[in-house]
């Protein structure tokens, strides 16, 4: 797990990010987790934007498809309306946006 972790979560990102809306780009701080979901067997992503301006006036209060890049990673989220103090909640399934740690060792008796 990253050194941003204090919850029991399979994985982790906290940092800069950049927003692709259509062809606008927004650089944004996110908060991000993944876990695998048992239920359908897929890795779901989800997280907080922090509060931007440049977002607020794009997105108004709707919510939208954005490309989230962060350093080396991408990939495609769902922006929910946003909450009372303008952060956005962004979710996805698949490969996330940043970084996953390596598979757990295997067990042993």
């Amino acid at each position: 797990m990253s050194a941003d972790h204090d919850h029991d979560h399979d994985e982790g990102y906290r940092g800069p990010a950049t927003l692709v809306l259509g062809e606008e780009t927004v650089e944004v701080e996110v908060l991000l987790d993944a876990r695998h979901e048992p239920f359908d067997g897929r890795l779901h992503w989800a997280g907080r934007v922090a509060a931007h301006p440049r977002l607020t006036a794009l997105l108004g209060s709707r919510g939208g498809t954005a490309e989230v890049r962060t350093p080396g990673h991408t990939a495609v989220g769902t922006l929910s309306e946003p909450d009372v103090w303008d952060r956005f909640r962004i979710t996805g399934t698949g490969r996330p946006p940043f970084a996953l740690d390596g598979p757990p060792p295997p067990e042993t008796d």
